[in-house]
């Protein structure tokens, strides 16, 4: 009977959980450590299904990346000569990473786990090496090589890789439990409604704690600038993807970004009004991953 209820509620959770985190975002601040531990929960259930022979480098990665880098500086050029601080913005959402949760939602919308998975290993280790070069030339710090390289890496690779090598023991270790956990592969959709709650909510908190007004038009600008880039990576993500007959693991790839890293290199590198750009993206970017995996259900729960 509970199951039965849960599958009935299942296609509206998505847009509850983004409502309530918009209605109770001044009490985020006290369930926002929960973030990672439940992005680890839910990479770790996604990983017990991965076949590690699957992980290898190919085309299909390196395009992407290339895209990625490409768009990231084109997107940088045709702002700074109207606005810097939009400039900057604007091209820290294309530049970052993918995000560490991107294989869950993947998984769930059908598409490559591997592919996605090793996307994400070679996105986020490129930027923990490259970034530090690329933003001491676009952004003001005092920042040296070597302190941005570690930054960027400790607090991308725990979060990337403990759940991979988690879900790997176990599966040699106690091969049991390993089935178990593989066998209940839904639990990530509920995982990911209560994560988007506190997402959504910490995403307007940190834009109302932020609204200056003197710079409303510049933070009007850089949502928008985010929205359109959001768009933009999802679309040439699932073109590129689609060429290599996956067009799900493209989209997300491309599109869906590490955006708490994002805001943290804004304020950290650049002018720190820019951090409502990616800010702004974690609204946007949720909000196409809500639309398309209720999408999904829809049409797999429609299948005969």
């Amino acid at each position: 009977m509970a199951t039965e209820k849960l599958n009935r509620l299942k296609p509206f959770m998505l847009p509850i959980a983004m409502i309530g985190g918009f209605l109770f975002y001044p009490w985020m601040g006290y369930v926002q450590f929960l973030s990672p531990y439940l992005i680890f929960a839910m990479l770790f259930i996604t990983y017990c299904k991965l076949d590690f022979r699957h992980i290898a480098l190919g085309r299909f990665q390196w395009v992407l990346l290339g895209v990625q880098m490409l768009l990231s500086v084109l997107s940088y050029l045709a702002i700074v000569w109207l606005n810097h601080t939009v400039a900057e913005g604007v091209f820290i959402c294309v530049f970052i990473p993918t995000a560490t949760a991107a294989p869950v939602i993947c998984a769930m919308l059908g598409g490559s786990l591997p592919k996605l998975a090793t996307y994400s290993l070679l996105c986020n280790v490129f930027v923990a090496i490259v970034g530090p070069f690329v933003l001491a030339m676009i952004g003001d710090t005092e920042y040296s090589f070597w302190e941005s390289f570690l930054m960027i890496f400790r607090m991308v690779m725990p979060l990337l890789l403990g759940p991979l090598l988690a879900s790997f023991l176990i599966r040699h270790v106690f091969p049991r439990f390993h089935e178990a956990v593989k066998a209940h592969q839904s639990v990530s959709f509920y995982l990911w409604a209560i994560s988007l709650f506190i997402i959504v909510g910490g995403c307007v908190s940190f834009i109302i704690k932020n609204y200056r007004a003197e710079h409303l038009w510049t933070m009007v600008w850089l949502a928008v600038g985010a929205l359109f880039v959001c768009l933009l990576q999802f679309k040439a993500g699932r073109m590129i993807g689609r060429r290599f007959g996956d067009p799900v693991s493209g989209g997300q790839g491309m599109g869906q970004k590490n955006t708490v890293l994002a805001v943290w290199i804004a304020l950290a590198y650049m002018n720190p009004v820019a951090s409502i750009a990616p800010a702004s993206y974690i609204a946007w970017q949720n909000i196409i991953n809500s639309w398309q995996i209720m999408r999904h259900k829809s049409s797999v729960g429609n299948k005969p």
